[in-house]
Formats: structure tokens, C-alpha cells, sequence
């Protein structure tokens, strides 16, 4: 979360070519330092599991960091698990930032750099999501957003420190990076450079065999690759809704409460009369006396102002009482004495002398209590409502707090206690992808999923009106399902890797055919299997650069080969094989005003940049020394997996 507040002095610098760098070290500032008690893994909180120079980083660091950073991963996939965290390099890449941050604020205390309290206090001003309704910094609103997050202001402006002293050390750094115009220019001519050749498709279903494996080989399959065949965390939740009809008629107003109200607001209905007007202010009476003359012959007020070197202004809808507080009793007598598109007699402010139009008349008769009985009753009622639901809800709280069971409160409520399906948390129904939990619990699922087993809560769902009262009543947590139960899936799994196998042999043999003088097409061919043609591919790294990325990975190798050269590349998840083939280079050229060569300085700048902060990092390390405890780390992934 805190990279969301950081990214408002991040951007000030304009210098992109940090934001990757500065990233990396964000989750490990986002939530260390907050503890340093309890004990993990058989390691005890105070344990080191690394030192750097003289900053030791504790396990409970790194416990905590790890757990805000798969908070993090869960924005985008809600459904990621502890394990494909910790499987996918996640603690490793969590520790590693944690060491550079320690490095860097080592590093920045030797030499005196240093981020004061005015600087932290001018940063977490600056910040737009800490500003109140009056668009000023909120203190409160600042307290409440990181509460939430679980921070204390002091590890918040902990962390706000050591990521600008970040910024000093290494902004400057990568800013620095200018590749020189022949390196430029070498470089650019490669985006025009144009290559032609053949990719050819070996896939693993054409390779698969159709037969089920044995046993053994089935469970072999299924141990090895048990991380593919784990199933989300899914939680079924329990909930009751409570609103206005459970108040009965709690909510109707009595008519001693309408007749308090109506004598409360006796101003509000008695007689009224509002005037919107457009006045003219001019220094002198005769010049007032001449206008109003003009104007009361059939002139406009507008026409006359205009050429008397004046402008007029339009006031209102206004109360006789608001307009002589704006000018004078005077003025206010006057016009509220003309009739509508009258001009009023000149009278006189503070300000000058008043010429003054009546535009608009708005006056209304006084309401007596059985005129306005309806319209008090309603609003009377909608406060009561809300009022009660409030004092309602809040003694559903008390009861929950003391025990009182959701069963319970939801009977005595009188409200029906429904049950739903196991849910992700993603909203989806576990198993039915296109079912969604009810919409009801939409405002309360990311809650559930934090939730404890058994532990139910209040939450409002449509302001003043509705109320919700929860429970996740069974919690199936993220594991690999059981092979007996996924039989048929994991045989498919096997099939497919089988094929693979057999698709990346059939890729050695189109190679040799190749190799040999053979065509790619004719090297294919040659497979007994019913395989897709052979797609020629003629492109330029121009083209291949607008693509942004988001072309297949056997197009990336056929950029990166050798001319007249053949090699085989693995397609994703076990899908099979591609033959990639490049024929021919043709070299490109470019000149200094093409735009593609100040693109590629700015690439090439950026580049550099990026690799100077990467050699400060490293440098920083060796310099400060860095020392792991395996032992504590081995522990605490233990302890993250609920393997001890």
C-alpha cells in the first residue's frame, strides 16, 4: 500500500528510468520494521536472518514483509496462495530487497546523508489521498488510511525516510546514463534491421499417448508437480440481513414529536419572500437617478452600464434580511419595494449607489402544521430509522463481542440466516465460474477472507438503511487437491508432459533433418503426426518493437539468433515445441534526426541508468558486507509453509 502513497514524490523527479529500481525495495519498506517479538519457525523474533554492515534484519521482519508481499501479489491474483508465493521465489526476492534497503540506509548513515522530520512532514503533506474535504492535509484522514494498513506513524515515517534517502543515493545514479552517438547509433540501425525465416509448431497433444499410465507413474507425476494442482482457498460464509422492517414501528413518529419538530423549524414555514436582482454600483446618486431614467424609458441596464464604463451583477435568490446584510437596509427596502423588471429607486451602501432590477419574485405563503404534517412525519421518520438501525446494530456488536452466537442474534433478530456456497475470494462460486456470491455480501467479501474461523461481524451495507451481520462458518484452505480426486486431471497432466517429451525429441530430429540441408517444411513434414504448417515470418525490430512486448517468444528467439541458423525453443506450461529457423539478415540505417535514433538514446540512457543503480546496489553490498542466517531462513519458510 505504501507504494500507492509513494507514487506522488516518485513522479515529481520525471525520471522513469528509476521508478523499476526503486520498486523493487517498495514491498520490504512497506511493512518492516513494524515487529520484533514472536517466535517463527523455532527462530525467535529477535533472531537475525541477515546482517548488513551493522543493520541486523530480524525473522520477524522478514515474516512480516513476506505476508504484506503476498497482501500485495493478491490485488492482482486474489486467489495466489503462501505456497505458489513462496514456490515462485517470493520470500528469496523479499529478503533481497530487504538487504538492499538495509544496505542503502546503512550506507546513507556513514556518509551523513540523512531525511529530516521537515522533509518527511513536507512529503506526507504533499500526498492527495491524506487531504480532507477542504482539499488541506488531514490529520486524522492521515492516521485512519495507515491505520488501516495496519502501520504505525512512526514505522510510516520510518519508511517515508529511508525511501528518500533511496531517491538521494540513487536518483543521481541513473540519471547519469548517455550512451554515446555511435553506440546510438549502432543501436538504432538494429531497429531497422529486417529478419525473414520459419517457425514450425511441435505441440505436445499431437504427441501425447492415449493410454492411462500406471499407478506408480501417476503418483510419480503427481508428487513431482503437486504445485500445479493446488486449489484456492475457499470460504463458505454465513449471513443474516437486518434493516427498517426489523424495527416494526419503532420508527413512526408521534404527533407530539411532529408538533416539537414543527415549532423547532417555525422560521422554515412561516411566510417568505426571496428576489433574484442585477444591480449596478456607481459612485454618485445623480449618476444612479440618470441611468435608472434610461433604463425606465425602455434602455437596458446592461446597454447603460456598459456605456458608462461599468459592469453589472446578478444576486440572489436572496432574502430581503441576506441583501441588506450584503449592502445596506437601504438597498434592501428598495428593491424589495419594485415590482418584478421594475428598477428600483437608487439607494445607497458602503459601496456606492445601488441600481437595482428585479428579476425574479419567490414568495410564499406561511405552511401551518397540517400543511407541512407529511413532510415532517417523513423526515422524522427517516431519522428514527436511522437512528435505531444505528443503536441496533450496534447492540448486535455487543452481543457478538460477548459470545452470543450468529444463529442467535440472527433468531432474535427475527432475520433469516442463509448459507452460501464455498466462495473464493475473488466473489466467484468455488467450481462454478460463472456464479457469483450474492450481492449482498459484495461489500463484505475481502473482510470474510480475513477473517477467523467462526468470528462474525457487522457491517453496513447501504448507509442508514441495511445491515449485515457475517461469519465464515468453513475455511478450506489453499492445498493441492487429493489425487482420488482429480484422477482424470492429473492423467491429462501426464499425457500432456508425456507428449512434451515426445515433441521435444520429434524438435531434435527436425533439427538434424535441417542441419542436414533439408527445408524446415520438409523436416516437418517427415513426423508421422498431423502437425500445423510451417508460418514464415518476415519482420523488422521496428515492427517488432510497436508490437510493446506482446509477441510469442518464438518470434523473440528468431531476433536474438544467428543468420542461417536453426534452434528449438520449449512452449509454456508443457504445450510443446517450436523449430525456429532464420534464413536471412538484412541490415537497416539510420540517420541522427530520425526519431527512431533519439529513441534509442533515450532506451540506451535509460539502460544505463538502470544498470549504474544496479552496480551501486551490488557495490553497497560488498562494501557493508553481507552475512545470511540459512539457518533461521530455512525456518521461517518452514513456519510461512505450516510445515513445523
Amino acid at each position: 500500500m505504501l507504494l500507492f502513497f509513494r507514487n506522488f514524490f516518485q513522479s515529481k523527479f520525471g525520471v522513469p528510468i528509476t521508478l523499476a529500481f526503486l520498486a523493487l525495495i517498495a514491498v520490504a519498506f512497506a511493512s518492516s520494521d513494524l515487529a520484533s517479538t514472536g517466535t517463527f519457525g523455532g527462530v525467535a523474533g529477535g533472531d537475525r536472518v541477515a546482517v548488513v554492515g551493522d543493520r541486523k534484519i530480524d525473522s520477524a521482519d522478514l515474516v512480516n514483509s513476506a505476508n504484506a508481499a503476498l497482501d500485495q501479489a493478491r490485488q492482482s491474483n486474489p486467489n495466489m496462495s503462501m505456497d505458489a508465493f513462496i514456490a515462485q521465489g517470493g520470500l528469496d526476492d523479499v529478503l533481497d530487497q530487504m538487504i538492499d534497503r538495509a544496505a542503502i540506509a546503512e550506507y546513507a548513515r556513514l556518509h551523513g546523508l540523512r531525511a529530516g522530520e521537515n522533509l518527511v512532514n513536507s512529503e506526507i503533506i504533499a500526498v492527495p489521498q491524506f487531504r480532507g474535504a477542504n482539499g488541506e492535509f488531514d490529520a486524522n484522514v492521515f492516521r485512519q488510511l495507515i491505520g488501516a494498513q495496519g502501520l504505525s506513524e512512526a514505522a510510516f515515517r520510518t519508511d517515508l525516510a529511508q525511501g528518500l534517502l533511496a531517491q538521494q543515493l540513487l536518483v543521481p545514479v541513473a540519471i547519469g546514463g548517455k550512451a554515446p552517438d555511435k553506440v546510438v547509433t549502432h543501436y538504432a540501425a538494429l531497429l531497422k534491421e529486417r529478419r525473414r525465416g520459419a517457425i514450425a509448431v511441435l505441440p505436445a497433444q499431437a504427441f501425447a499417448p492415449t493410454g492411462n499410465p500406471s499407478q506408480s507413474a501417476l503418483e510419480a507425476y503427481y508428487t513431482e508437480n503437486r504445485g500445479d494442482f493446488i486449489r484456492p482457498e475457499r470460504r463458505v460464509i454465513r449471513y443474516a440481513v437486518f434493516g427498517a422492517d426489523t424495527l416494526g414501528g419503532q420508527a413512526e413518529p408521534t404527533a407530539a414529536e411532529i408538533r416539537a419538530r414543527y415549532e423547532e423549524d417555525r422560521a422554515q414555514y412561516a411566510a417568505s419572500e426571496n428576489r433574484r436582482v442585477t444591480q449596478l454600483i456607481v459612485p454618485t446618486q445623480e449618476a444612479a437617478n440618470a441611468i435608472r431614467q434610461r433604463v425606465s424609458a425602455g434602455g437596458s441596464l446592461e446597454t447603460a452600464a456598459r456605456e458608462a464604463g461599468f459592469d453589472t451583477a446578478t444576486v440572489g435568490p436572496v432574502s430581503r434580511e441576506a441583501l441588506a446584510a450584503r449592502s445596506s437596509a437601504e438597498v434592501a427596502r428598495a428593491a424589495f419595494a419594485a415590482g418584478r423588471g421594475e428598477i428600483a429607486a437608487p439607494a445607497r451602501s458602503g459601496l456606492g449607489w445601488h441600481v437595482v432590477r428585479v428579476d425574479e419574485i419567490d414568495a410564499r405563503a406561511a405552511r401551518s402544521l397540517e400543511q407541512v404534517r407529511g413532510e415532517i412525519a417523513d423526515a422524522l421518520r427517516v431519522e428514527k430509522r436511522q437512528t435505531a438501525l444505528a443503536d441496533l446494530a450496534a447492540s448486535v456488536e455487543e452481543q457478538l463481542a460477548d459470545g452470543v452466537s450468529l444463529s442467535d442474534v440472527a433468531e432474535d433478530l427475527g432475520a433469516e440466516l442463509q448459507t452460501t456456497r464455498p466462495l473464493l475470494a475473488t466473489g466467484g462460486v468455488y467450481g462454478t465460474p460463472s456464479e457469483t456470491a450474492p450481492e449482498i455480501l459484495a461489500p463484505a467479501i475481502e473482510t470474510a477472507f480475513q477473517m477467523s474461523e467462526g468470528q462474525p461481524q457487522v457491517a453496513e451495507v447501504e448507509r442508514g438503511q441495511t445491515f449485515l451481520i457475517f461469519e465464515a462458518s468453513e475455511i478450506v484452505p489453499s492445498a493441492a487437491a487429493p489425487l482420488a480426486e482429480i484422477r482424470d486431471d492429473v492423467i491429462a497432466g501426464w499425457r500432456l508432459a508425456q507428449g512434451a517429451k515426445a515433441a521435444r525429441a520429434a524438435a531434435d530430429r527436425v533439427l538434424q533433418r535441417v542441419k542436414g540441408g533439408a527445408a524446415l517444411s520438409a523436416a516437418v513434414g517427415e513426423e508421422e503426426q498431423d502437425l500445423p504448417g510451417v508460418e514464415q515470418i518476415d519482420l523488422t525490430r521496428e515492427q517488432l518493437a510497436a508490437m510493446q512486448g506482446r509477441f510469442p517468444a518464438p518470434i523473440a528467439l528468431l531476433f536474438s539468433m544467428a543468420e542461417g541458423t536453426t534452434k528449438k525453443l520449449e512452449a509454456p506450461d508443457s504445450n510443446g515445441w517450436f523449430v525456429v529457423d532464420l534464413d536471412d539478415i538484412e541490415t537497416g540505417e539510420v540517420s541522427r534526426n530520425d526519431p527512431v535514433f533519439a529513441q534509442a538514446s533515450a532506451d540506451l540512457g535509460g539502460a544505463m541508468g538502470r544498470e549504474y543503480a544496479d552496480q551501486l546496489r551490488l557495490a553497497l553490498r560488498k562494501e557493508l558486507g553481507v552475512e545470511r542466517n540459512e539457518t533461521a531462513i530455512e525456518a521461517i519458510r518452514k513456519q510461512l509453509l505450516g510445515q513445523n
